[in-house]
C-alpha cells in the first residue's frame, strides 16, 4: 500500500512539474490508457495467444490420450479385479498406480511449461504495447499519457484510440524487441 500511495505521489509532483513548467499559452495535452483492457483485446495479444495454444495442443492431445486409457484402464480393473488371483490384481493395481503418477507428472509439468511461456510472450506483448503507446502519443502530441487511474474524465481515455492503432499494426509481434520506430513529430 505503501508503494502505491508513493508511486501516485510522485504522478502528482511529475505532473505538477510538467504543468508549471509548460509555457502559459502552450496547451498540455494528458491521456489516459487502460493498459489492462489493451492487453486484453489487441490483435497482438490474440495472435500470440493462439500461436501458445497451438504450440503446446500436441501435448494436450497426448495428456488426453492418457488420460483416456488411464480410466479405460482403471474400469477394467473395477470389473476384473475380483475375478484375478491375488498376484494379478497386486500387479495391476502397481501398473495403474505408476501409471497415474506419470500422467499426474507429464500434466504437471505441461502446466508449468505452458504458465513459464505464456508469461514470456505476455511480457513481450507488455513491452511492444508500451513502445507502441509511445509512438502513438508522440504521433498525437501528448505530453503525458497515464496507464490506468482510479479515475479520470471519459474525454481522457484514449484506450479506443490505442485499440484502433493496433489493429493497423501487424498482429505478429517481431520475434525480437523491434527497434523504435521515428515517431512523427508532434504538431500543435
Amino acid at each position: 500500500m505503501f508503494k502505491f500511495h508513493r508511486g501516485i505521489a510522485i504522478l502528482v509532483m511529475a505532473s505538477g512539474v510538467l504543468l508549471g513548467s509548460a509555457k502559459a499559452d502552450a496547451e498540455t495535452k494528458i491521456a489516459v490508457v487502460n493498459f489492462q483492457k489493451l492487453i486484453e483485446d489487441a490483435p497482438q495479444t490474440k495472435t500470440t495467444m493462439k500461436a501458445l495454444e497451438a504450440e503446446f495442443e500436441p501435448r494436450r492431445r497426448e495428456i488426453l490420450a492418457m488420460q483416456t486409457d488411464l480410466k479405460a484402464r482403471d474400469e477394467k480393473f473395477q470389473k476384473e479385479g475380483s475375478l484375478m488371483s491375488e498376484t494379478d490384481r497386486s500387479k495391476q493395481e502397481i501398473a495403474l498406480r505408476d501409471l497415474q503418477h506419470e500422467f499426474s507428472r507429464k500434466a504437471q509439468v505441461l502446466q508449468d511449461d505452458a504458465t513459464t511461456r505464456r508469461n514470456e510472450e505476455l511480457g513481450k506483448v507488455q513491452r511492444y504495447l508500451v513502445q507502441e503507446i509511445e509512438i502513438y502519443s508522440n504521433t498525437q502530441g501528448f505530453d503525458l499519457v497515464v496507464y490506468g487511474t482510479l479515475y479520470s474524465a471519459p474525454a481522457l481515455d484514449i484506450t479506443a484510440q490505442m485499440l484502433t492503432f493496433l489493429a493497423s499494426q501487424p498482429a505478429n509481434i517481431p520475434a525480437s524487441a523491434a527497434p523504435p520506430r521515428p515517431a512523427a513529430p508532434a504538431t500543435k
